[in-house]
């Protein structure tokens, strides 16, 4: 099949160097307590004495009493070498680099001489390898395994991990696919799909594309795989506690799903892996259902400050604008894999609509899931609280934790993707970015106090004149912008494709483009179909959402409005968590003077009195003092009509 036309090609962290206000502090949180509270529980929790077949008499009967957590304890192992290893590559670790080759060591004497490697189904149930791929996890383990070897090859050069999975990889690329004698399986829980088109890119072996290929063709096809298994281990399929293959959207062939449905993690990995095969194969029947999946995700079941996944009881999809707030699940792992898809889709379509919504996930959906100081987390991300949700430092189910650390490490990655003739800027991050672009090196310097303003000038070096397009978002929550080079404005309106702005010319060394971006605080209305939002407002400042909570009101938070005519005023607070950027208001309270000791009257409503309202960052909420918050505010008088500065 022939490949796209143009498929672009991430720029690797390795070549981003972040020097920016914003994400150099967090980054360096990330690598010097993040990375090393993650390590600690996993010690504590007996995950690394797992990897040598230690397994406490406790651990090994809630694992065989069907708490399945401990069947997958090795892909929190896995993730945690892939962040650690992103972090070596940028900053050289003495100590960090042992740890990391300590638990490589350990896996390798754990693999089996076939190659297997799964310290549960090794060590405690053998006789359990593969006769329940639906729910547990084996598969989903190795995927996260190979993308720890080639993350710990990419950044350090050694192969001893990356030669343990390839042997994984090739194990399991004997016992499953279409030919006889193998296995028509693949995983309940999406990942290894495309951790194997990774594993391909590293290694150029044709057979590990071929393998992820099949999973994804072979996903949903009938007879249903995960019914025979079950008919073979002696279940009624009927009994599947899910009640339906939705939950691992394995209900049809991929090709066929037009609504994203199930757990809301599986969906997005498994999305992300369709993309990474519509690039790698020209197939357009994947990307026309990327395409109708993202379409659908985006304009129906997606929260505000881009969480995704409404329920609790499936961590995923419900039906079309069901988006309550304070049960909302949306997971911190969910809106990482939105981010991971939504960068595979820019590869194959270079459209804003992806990045944006990437942007969104990032600076809203997932920084709420770590705290300011970096060891506390949310696994599910509400929009309202009654003052009773905080991150505790670890979970039974510590997925989240070591994902967040993984693309935070690594998120100079996705500033940029490039074919040879153009380059491509996706987020705004103050950094210097060396690449290769038609033979020629080129040096991509990014100056910008970005998110808090909106002004990015970007300096091109270059040792000769070169010639190439470099094409710059121009975010949708931005209504007017404006780019100049080298002093000149730029006409937008005949070079912006897609919502990219395309200059295409010939760059000379100091060559300088400006892009200025207002960013008023806006208002953001609710679509009526979500209930839960009915006359409310949520505000927005460029990328950023914002929540209301209780230590910055004078009035109880569920008391307060603010006027459908207030101004909306953006001030910057250095000392506030940081540095952040705080919108405040003139609101309204209803008052509970002369009510006394009545609980309902027909004569009058409750007074209402002016005060103060202020909003902070969604994502740094629950970092100072405990109380409700909310992320929807009730609105009083006439709907706004529109952005107001």
């Amino acid at each position: 099949m022939a490949r796209l036309l143009h498929p672009m090609t991430p720029v690797s962290f390795e070549r981003v160097r972040i020097d920016d206000a914003f994400w150099s502090p967090r980054q360096r949180v990330n690598r010097e307590r993040t990375i090393p509270q993650i390590y600690r529980q996993l010690q504590q929790t007996g995950r690394v004495a797992a990897l040598g077949g230690v397994w406490s008499e406790e651990l090994r009967q809630r694992g065989t009493r069907g708490d399945i957590v401990h069947l997958f304890f090795d892909s929190d192992v896995a993730k945690w070498l892939e962040a650690a290893s992103y972090s070596l590559a940028l900053h050289p670790d003495p100590a960090l680099e042992a740890l990391v080759d300590d638990l490589i060591a350990r896996l390798a004497a754990a693999q089996q001489p076939d190659g297997y490697l799964n310290s549960w189904f090794t060590a405690v149930e053998p006789e359990k390898r593969w006769i329940n791929l639906r729910d547990w996890h084996e598969l989903y383990d190795a995927g996260h395994l190979i993308e720890a070897g080639v993350a710990h090859f990419e950044a350090t050069g050694k192969r001893a991990l990356l030669d343990v999975v390839t042997r994984y990889a090739d194990y399991i690329d004997s016992v499953f696919g279409r030919e006889p004698g193998k296995r028509r399986g693949y995983c309940g829980h999406p990942e290894i799909e495309l951790a194997l088109v990774r594993l391909y890119h590293v290694t150029g072996a044709t057979r590990y594309l071929n393998l992820a290929r099949y999973m994804i063709d072979e996903r949903g096809q009938a007879p249903h795989y995960f019914d025979l298994e079950a008919r073979a281990r002696g279940d009624d399929p009927a009994n599947f506690w899910a009640r339906t293959h939705q939950y691992s959207q394995s209900h049809c062939p991929v090709r066929a799903q037009d609504e994203v449905v199930g757990h809301a993690v599986r969906a997005t990995y498994l999305y992300s892996a369709m993309a990474d095969l519509a690039a790698e194969d020209g197939d357009v029947t994947l990307l026309a259902a990327c395409q109708k999946l993202f379409q659908h995700l985006t304009t129906k079941r997606m929260y505000v400050m881009g969480g995704i996944g409404s329920s609790m009881r499936n961590e995923g999809f419900t039906s079309d604008y069901d988006l309550p707030n304070e049960s909302a699940y949306a997971e911190t792992c969910a809106a990482i894999a939105l981010i991971f898809w939504a960068q595979r889709m820019l590869r194959v379509d270079l459209d804003r609509r992806y990045a944006d919504i990437l942007e969104l996930a990032l600076y809203n959906a997932v920084l709420s899931g770590v705290s300011a100081d970096g060891e506390h987390y949310f696994y599910a991300n509400p929009l309202a609280s009654d003052g009773d949700t905080h991150r505790p430092e670890w979970y039974p189910c510590p997925c989240c934790p070591p994902n967040l650390a993984r693309l935070i490490a690594s998120i100079g990655g996705y500033l940029y993707t490039q074919t040879e003739t153009e380059v491509a800027v996706h987020l705004y991050v103050q950094s210097a970015a060396t690449l290769q672009v038609g033979g020629q090196v080129v040096t991509l310097r990014q100056a910008t106090q970005y998110p808090w303003q909106g002004t990015v000038t970007l300096t091109v070096n270059v040792a000769d004149p070169t010639t190439f397009d470099l094409s710059l978002r121009l975010p949708g929550w931005c209504a007017a912008p404006r780019v100049t080079c080298n002093g000149e404005p730029v006409d937008l309106e005949p070079s912006t494709i897609a919502g990219y702005a395309r200059l295409s010319r010939t760059w000379n060394d100091g060559d300088v483009i400006a892009l200025e971006m207002p960013m008023p605080v806006e208002r953001v209305f609710a679509h009526p179909e979500i209930r839960a939002d009915l006359g409310a407002v949520a505000l927005r400042r460029g990328p950023i959402v914002y929540a209301f909570e209780q230590v910055d009101q004078s009035a109880p938070l569920h008391r307060l409005a603010l006027p459908a005519d207030a101004a909306l005023a953006a001030r910057f607070e250095p000392d506030v968590l940081g540095g952040l950027t705080m919108v405040e208001a003139a609101g309204l309270a209803l008052s509970s003077i002369d009510w006394d000791d009545t609980l309902y009257r027909s004569t009058s409503p409750p007074a209402v009195v002016p005060c103060r309202i202020r909003a902070v960052p969604y994502f740094a909420w629950d970092n100072r003092e405990p109380g409700p918050m909310r992320v929807w505010i009730r609105e009083l008088g006439a709907p706004a009509r529109g952005p107001q500065s």
